[in-house]
């Protein structure tokens, strides 16, 4: 039976103190960086309470405010920086790549004649990703589709290095969630599992979604895969379904509807295949019509046949990411070509 997607592996971590160059001085006081950094995993697939206690010794700060500089790899491979009062944080990672954690600490204040001070040293922690699983069986080109905006679907490949009677689980957290539960449908082909159906547990939009496919086989337990996402980037749009033809004596005038789903229509652009076959031959074009528009003249050699086709996909001022619809039907003049 698989186990559940938590990280009960023992972290390889490394503490490294290395100097920062810039001089952090003021009228001879320095102040030490925090100790005791520790990373924690609640089982969030990812997600990862960072804690820490402050320097042994600190100047009398009674006339002085003590605050800490964060930095972290996040999962979008960047580094990210905050600063603040507290002694714990939570951050998103990616624990199938080395989680890097560093922490200054920060004096100003009378003391400092208002001069912000940093610590010269910094306490950094490196968490190794997780060892166990057997090699080379980690999933491939996992991906997720939000269909429509009306539900998810999940899928991904089998290694080929995967044991016979391997058994696939996937988990997934959200901080609406209190733990990471399990795929509620799963898909097979041929008995394998290849994907997650999330049809009657809607996923929400504009949150970090933390997802875990791990398993078993009969030679030990799974390589395990992470990945983290936003559904609202991931959309696919239905197939545009009606497509209008209008021709005159020289020009086709070519309208369509927004396809079906939940989609708005001004987040939609849109591309036009347009083919023409005459004595010359067959030849294909295409034209992007961004802003939602849903129509397009052409110039037209009424001695060829011509025939459109119409896709959409989410423009990148609604959703950082998307795919493109499949192609809808084409229609062709003289009707009844193809």
């Amino acid at each position: 039976m698989a186990r559940k997607c938590r990280l009960t592996y023992t972290a390889t971590l490394m503490l490294l103190l290395i100097t920062w160059k810039e001089s952090t001085y003021c009228n001879g006081l320095t102040v030490s960086p925090p100790k005791n950094l520790v990373l924690t995993d609640p089982g969030q697939l990812g997600q990862l309470e960072i804690t820490w206690n402050p320097p042994d010794s600190l100047p009398n700060v009674t006339e002085c405010s003590v605050r800490y500089q964060l930095e972290y790899n996040t999962y979008r491979e960047s580094w990210a920086s905050i600063r603040t009062s507290k002694r714990t944080y939570t951050a998103q990672f990616d624990l199938m790549k080395d989680v890097r954690v560093r922490i200054y600490t920060l004096l100003s204040g009378t003391c400092t004649n208002d001069t912000m001070i940093k610590s010269t040293d910094y306490t950094e922690v490196i968490q190794k990703p997780p060892s166990t699983g057997v090699s080379g069986t980690e999933v491939l080109d996992f991906k997720c589709v939000f269909h429509n905006m009306e539900y998810t679907e999940c899928q991904w490949r089998r290694s080929e290095k995967i044991p016979d009677n391997s058994l696939q689980k996937l988990y997934f957290w959200h901080k609406e969630l209190g733990q990471a539960e399990e795929c509620p449908k799963y898909k097979t082909s041929g008995g394998v599992t290849i994907g997650c159906t999330f049809a009657d547990v809607p996923l929400p939009v504009f949150t970090d979604i933390n997802f875990c496919l791990n398993g078993s086989s009969p030679e030990g337990p799974l390589k395990p895969t992470f990945a983290s996402l936003q559904i609202q980037n991931h959309v696919k749009c239905a197939a545009t379904k009606k497509l209008h033809l209008q021709t005159g004596p020289d020009k086709f005038e070519l309208h369509w509807e927004h396809p079906d789903g939940k989609v708005p229509g001004h987040c939609l652009e849109y591309e036009v295949e347009h083919t023409q076959e005459g004595p010359d031959g067959k030849k294909s074009s295409t034209k992007s019509l961004p802003g939602g528009r849903t129509s397009l003249s052409l110039s037209i050699d009424i001695n060829k046949t011509h025939c459109f086709r119409v896709r959409s996909k989410v423009h990148k001022y609604c959703a950082s990411t998307s795919y493109w619809s499949d192609w809808s039907h084409p229609v062709c003049h003289p009707a009844g070509r193809s």
